[in-house]
């Protein structure tokens, strides 16, 4: 037994069935295609695992910032009144509820 579970002599069969199909010129065209192809993939994975390698050895080298611990949102300003739990709702529904309770509208 050879590779992956085929012997030695269904590997010649399946080359020559290639040959066969796909005749003796354009061989050695399929094979340079092949390859390229395989170069291609080849190169392309390289360049990733280096740039990934890279970013790592950066990410390692980089200063860490001090981390300032985050101001708390700023408050709106007091105002005179306070808010109404009407006018947070919908303006329509203000106007509904003081007409509802007898108030003018804001209609002229």
């Amino acid at each position: 037994m050879g590779f992956s579970g085929i012997g030695i002599w269904e590997i010649v069969l399946i080359i020559v069935v290639i040959l066969l199909v796909l005749g003796p010129h354009r061989l050695p065209e399929i094979g340079r295609t092949l390859g390229r192809a395989f170069r291609a993939i080849k190169k392309a994975s390289s360049d990733l695992s280096l740039n990934i390698t890279k970013e790592i050895e950066e990410n390692k080298t980089a200063k860490p910032t001090a981390h300032a611990t985050p101001s708390p949102p700023a408050k709106p300003a007091a105002t005179a009144e306070k808010a109404s739990p009407a006018s947070e709702s919908n303006p329509t529904d203000q106007n509904d509820q003081s007409q509802k309770s007898g108030g003018a509208s804001a209609e002229k």
